[in-house]
């Protein structure tokens, strides 16, 4: 436990020390009015207090990335929780800030805007398509995972579950964000609250430890799966992920203070940082061995592991809270993935959100195509969720890194996370089994190609020298 209260206090420490020298870097200005304040419209842009935005931010962010992908990570053994942390803090956390930053400077814009802005018109028209399809499947993965929890807990069919998800998601996506988001989000983050530290309570008073490991942070996969590119790929939300570059500019119209963008957009990825390595820890430390947790999931996948640890560390009623609050995270992550897909389907149509039937206009179709996605395999989706979430992380990390490039900043903090994760994803493209299927010698070479050939476009398009200023300017 001494290596888990380490970790965390590591993350805490990122917040201040390099979350600061983040912030520093972008130079945010608390005189100007944010969009929240400029476009109020009642529906999207409505101003809420920081702790409300943060609470928010933090449950649109968390779905069941930060739980079902740690606890797959625990089967590689302790190195999955230093990718949580040291992904976290130079890579999530900042990620998310300029994220966020980026869309309050453009108005509260989404992210293929945002995009478009600082890498080009062609960057743009590739990420509206390519973050709808992200974020379909993410409805779709945080439909069908807290439905299959549901359906365990109650002894109740699938598809009803199924069926009352989508249609909660159809009425979070078209009513005003403070009606039902703003106002119920932060009791739900109370509950997220009491699941994490109950559950590690719960692990500190069973006496668990790691299992016989010992700070082994060699590659200690049961079925000898490859830490590299996998790891990345599996542990996305609690290091770093794309799917909060979308989910940044909800709440970008909501802050009132560019101060508080800190607080909120960095903080809230350090706050998933800490739920990720929770769950993690409790992988590495209920079961007696990387075997054993991998057995549970073979009957079950992560959401069986989610409720042998629930319900024995705090027992049946805490346990069912528990994992209430495990369901609750992918439906407030859901819900949010359609309404940020309808706002983008929104800009590029320029398609004003005020009037519900436009709203509606979006939503329906979205909506008929995200349930009929719900009948592929899940395992299928999850994979292609996992590459698609993390290569929008790496698009938005570049632009981040050419905003900063065009202000005459440090662009490094943005840049050298990009090309480790353009690696990453070239490298599970050419290896994986939904991509080309390459042996992985060859994929590691493909993917650090890859990267090196963008990386040296990237700085001779916009003739960066090799020295940067880390001024506001």
């Amino acid at each position: 436990m001494i290596w888990f209260f380490l970790c965390v206090g590591l993350l805490v420490a990122g917040y201040f020390i390099y979350g600061k020298f983040i912030e520093r870097i972008f130079g945010p200005q608390p005189e100007l009015k944010t969009p929240a304040i400029t476009m109020a419209d009642g529906v999207d842009y409505v101003p809420m207090s920081d702790k409300k935005v943060y609470l928010v931010q933090l449950l649109n962010i968390a779905g069941v990335g930060p739980i079902f992908g740690p606890i797959l990570g625990a089967l590689y053994g302790p190195v999955a929780m230093l990718w949580i942390v040291f992904g976290c803090i130079f890579a999530g956390a900042v990620h998310d800030y300029f994220s966020g930053m980026l869309s309050v400077r453009a108005n509260g814009a989404s992210v293929p805007t945002v995009v478009g802005e600082h890498l080009g018109t062609v960057a743009k028209h590739f990420m509206n398509l390519f973050a709808v399809v992200l974020l379909m499947l993410v409805g779709v993965v945080f439909v069908l995972s807290p439905a299959g929890l549901l359906a365990n807990l109650t002894s109740t069919d699938l598809v009803y579950w199924i069926m009352a998800i989508f249609a909660y998601y159809i009425l979070a996506t078209i009513v005003p964000i403070d009606k039902i988001i703003g106002r119920f989000y932060p009791i739900f983050g109370a509950l997220l609250v009491f699941m994490s530290v109950g559950l590690i309570i719960g692990l500190i008073v069973s006496g668990k430890g790691f299992y016989n490991t010992g700070m082994d942070f060699s590659n200690l996969h049961p079925t000898e799966l490859p830490l590299w590119p996998l790891l990345f790929i599996t542990i996305a939300c609690g290091a770093v992920s794309g799917f909060h570059a979308t989910q940044s500019p909800l709440m970008a119209r909501c802050m009132q203070n560019e101060k508080s963008g800190r607080f909120i957009f960095y903080g809230a990825m350090i706050g998933e940082g800490v739920i990720a390595l929770i769950w993690c820890t409790l992988g590495l430390s209920f079961y007696d061995s990387t075997e054993a947790l991998n057995a549970t999931m073979a009957n079950g996948g992560p959401a069986a592991v989610v409720h042998e640890v629930s319900t024995s560390l705090l027992g049946t009623v805490g346990g069912i809270l528990a994992i209430l609050g495990v369901v609750i995270l992918p439906i407030t992550s859901g819900d949010t993935a359609f309404r940020s897909a309808r706002l983008i389907v929104a800009d590029f149509l320029k398609m004003t959100q005020k009037p519900l039937m436009k709203r509606l206009l979006i939503a329906i179709p979205m909506f008929i195509l995200g349930f009929i996605i719900s009948k592929a395999e899940f395992g299928v989706i999850w994979r292609y969720f996992g590459w698609a979430n993390q290569t929008t992380a790496v698009i938005m990390l570049w632009a981040a890194a050419a905003f900063l490039i065009k202000e005459g900043k440090l662009h490094w903090v943005c840049t050298i996370p990009a090309m480790f994760m353009t690696a990453v994803v070239f490298t599970y493209l050419a290896n994986a089994p939904i991509g080309f299927g390459l042996e992985m010698g060859i994929s590691t070479i493909i993917g650090l190609t890859a990267t090196a050939a963008i990386t040296v476009a990237f700085l001779v398009k916009f003739r960066q020298p090799l020295v940067s200023s880390t001024s506001e300017g």
